[in-house]
């Protein structure tokens, strides 16, 4: 039964679905300009959209800023976190001084272990 259903059609070529009776949402379009290489992305959102206000610019990856009238929106980055890294959480519990000692105390272990065991090796 299942060979008879697929007989005469075309796999993934065309969807059997029509758009009759379909209402489609009022849609608008709208600029956003990239703050690196000046590039003008336009998108298409549904009219009563809540539109954000930065977007990925397609050609560089930067931050690209929505367009309104003649100037753009003003974003306000000051509350964004900024990622700590490894370093810098081990500067929050240590010291430079105290890294640099543990650093030495470490280096003449493996040296005594190393010596350790090329005595071992020839023996």
């Amino acid at each position: 039964m299942a060979d008879r259903s697929l007989r005469g059609i075309r796999l993934g070529a065309s969807s059997l679905q029509s758009e009759e009776g379909v209402v489609f949402h009022e849609r608008a379009n709208h600029t956003y300009v990239c703050t690196q290489c000046g590039r003008e992305t336009v998108m298409t959102f549904a009219a009563d959209a809540e539109l954000p206000e930065a977007w990925e610019c397609r050609t560089c990856g930067a931050e690209a800023v929505l367009r309104v009238g003649d100037g753009v929106v003003e974003i306000d980055h000051s509350g964004d976190k900024v990622a700590r890294t490894h370093w810098d959480m081990l500067l929050e519990r240590r010291t430079v001084h105290e890294l640099e000692e543990l650093l030495e105390e470490r280096l003449a272990l493996l040296r005594e272990r190393r010596g350790a065991d090329t005595s071992r090796l020839s023996a």
